[in-house]
């Protein structure tokens, strides 16, 4: 599960919080893997930019789940301030979790300015940071003058995120997991997914490539239901799409019809690697995704707007993944 922790229209930013650890409570008890949380700033509707702190929070509900980040923004930040952050965490609680690095800043050019200061972003930079985070969580060496307390020696597991090609070749250099955002950028998944297994390198972490792809879920009793339903996430698209950012709407009939061809393209460009629909639906969705890309995981994401019915979304994903063995 990746969550974005989504603040309801009507509804406050403490809610959209608990409501994520509830979230991920019941995800645990579904058996769920991991539970990740996104790095987002200034952005109408998301409550997920203290990642660390949420990772935190998260990690406090529960008892066996995975908790991580998908993923931190690493432009925002210093690769000390993250392998503190990080560190800390591993040691409240061990072996439960994940590292997920992205190099977009993750808001807009103001907010980004604000969180950077001014420091100027190169190419080069992302690479070199993922080395120093590596190295911070490692074990200290003699004569190391910069140790990350805590961190040094938890070697929290890294994983590299992207939606382009960038991210993918450096993760298959490295030898380290890779996670494509196919959630919201599927246009290059399977060349992506092709570029990381064909370069991968093996490593102290992995000796194969090991993907995990992105996939928006919303499930119900039926297909009809779960179209509706979607409508929050086609609202939530169409925002993003047209830059007016809203808390996250309820569901709305008709909404697609409402809308200009060119507008109902922009979002299915937005989803093309979405599940929507009932569990036959949904399990076949998720096996085809499977099939095609060899994913070793999927990380779904989950915007229905009651979340009650989003719990439900996700009890009926873990049915389909148990039918179709995943």
């Amino acid at each position: 599960m990746l969550d974005l922790v989504p603040v309801r229209e009507g509804a406050s930013i403490a809610d959209a919080l608990w409501q994520a650890q509830r979230t991920a409570q019941h995800a645990e008890a579904l058996g769920f893997t991991r539970y990740w949380v996104a790095e987002h700033h200034n952005l109408q509707g998301i409550a997920s930019s203290a990642t660390a702190v949420l990772v935190g929070h998260i990690a406090s509900g529960t008892r066996r789940i995975r908790v991580g980040s998908g993923g931190i923004m690493l432009p925002n930040h210093a690769p000390l301030t993250v392998a503190e952050a990080f560190g800390t965490l591993a040691e409240l609680y061990p072996g439960r979790i994940d590292l997920g690095l992205g190099r977009a800043p993750g808001t807009d050019p103001l907010t980004m300015r604000a969180l950077r200061r001014d420091r100027v972003e190169t190419e080069e930079d992302f690479p070199r940071d993922v080395a120093e985070l590596h190295r911070l969580l490692a074990p200290a060496v003699p004569g190391q003058r910069v140790i990350a307390m805590p961190g040094a020696g938890t070697q929290v597991p890294i994983w590299l995120l992207g939606s382009s090609l960038f991210s993918a070749s450096l993760a298959a250099e490295r030898g380290l997991p890779f996670a494509f955002a196919s959630h919201f950028a599927p246009r290059f998944l399977m060349q992506a997914a092709t570029l990381y297994r064909s370069r991968f390198q093996a490593s102290e972490v992995l000796d194969k490539p090991y993907l995990m792809i992105g996939v928006p879920l919303v499930a119900a009793p039926t297909d009809e239901e779960a179209d509706y339903l979607a409508s929050s996430v086609f609202r939530r698209v169409l925002g993003i799409l047209t830059g007016e950012r809203r808390p996250l709407q309820a569901p709305e009939k008709h909404f697609m019809g409402r809308l200009s061809p060119e507008e109902q393209q922009g979002i299915a460009g937005f989803l093309g690697a979405a599940v929507i629909g009932g569990p036959e639906r949904v399990r076949e969705g998720l096996l085809q995704l499977q099939e095609a890309t060899g994913a070793d995981e999927l990380i779904l994401t989950c915007d229905v707007y009651e979340p009650e019915l989003r719990r439900r979304s996700l009890s009926i994903a873990a049915e389909s993944v148990a039918a179709v063995a995943l």
